[in-house]
């Protein structure tokens, strides 16, 4: 059997969303668990195109197994039209197992993205992020006031979880405020992933 984690799984074109996968888990694994990076493949208007088993970079694709075992989600992914990306849709669309058999129920989970402009519809996304994980039946997590750099933010972050302004060339680093919510969604997730388990004994 193995140990706890929390799945930080996220899809990214630009490489924005990685980083912010990346500081998340650092947060996880700040708060004492395991923290599994994993992304999704793109989706090919090709029906014939094939993603490769292996990506030649960056975390390893998810897959459903990952998700059924975790302790805890924070699932990631760019805007695209103030909704999610195709290729986490996809991914998420296929989940219907687990739901059947509620495999995700009452494991806490938290949402983040990024866009191209400080107005890009990031709120509305991680807002659609979370629907399908409320009816997987898990507990959302998103980021109080108590985290200073939400109020004194200039660029990304919001309650409902953080994010990132990537910059209409999506080369804009995070800044130290984005830093900070990332890490703090992950000693969330981590907290209270810890706290479920220890009260099922």
């Amino acid at each position: 059997m193995t140990a706890p984690y929390i799945l930080v799984l996220y899809y990214s074109r630009y490489g924005a969303t990685a980083d912010m996968a990346r500081y998340i888990a650092r947060g996880v694994e700040q708060g004492g668990m395991e923290a599994r990076l994993r992304t999704v493949p793109a989706v090919s208007t090709e029906c014939e195109a094939i993603a490769p088993q292996i990506p030649s970079e960056g975390a390893i694709y998810a897959t459903l197994d990952d998700l059924k075992n975790c302790a805890g989600l924070a699932l990631g992914s760019p805007t695209r039209f103030g909704n999610m990306a195709a290729p986490m849709k996809y991914f998420l669309d296929g989940s219907s197992s687990l739901w059947l058999t509620g495999e995700l129920v009452n494991k806490p989970a938290g949402v983040f993205t990024s866009t191209s402009s400080l107005h890009g519809g990031q709120e509305s996304t991680l807002l659609s992020m979370m629907l399908p994980l409320l009816h997987h039946g898990m507990l959302i997590c998103g980021l109080p006031y108590s985290e200073s750099a939400l109020l004194n933010t200039q660029a990304g972050g919001t309650p409902y979880g953080p994010s990132h302004v990537a910059g209409a060339d999506s080369k804009r680093s995070l800044d130290e405020h984005e830093i900070s919510l990332c890490t703090a969604l992950g000693l969330r997730l981590a907290k209270f992933a810890q706290q479920l388990e220890s009260s099922h004994g």
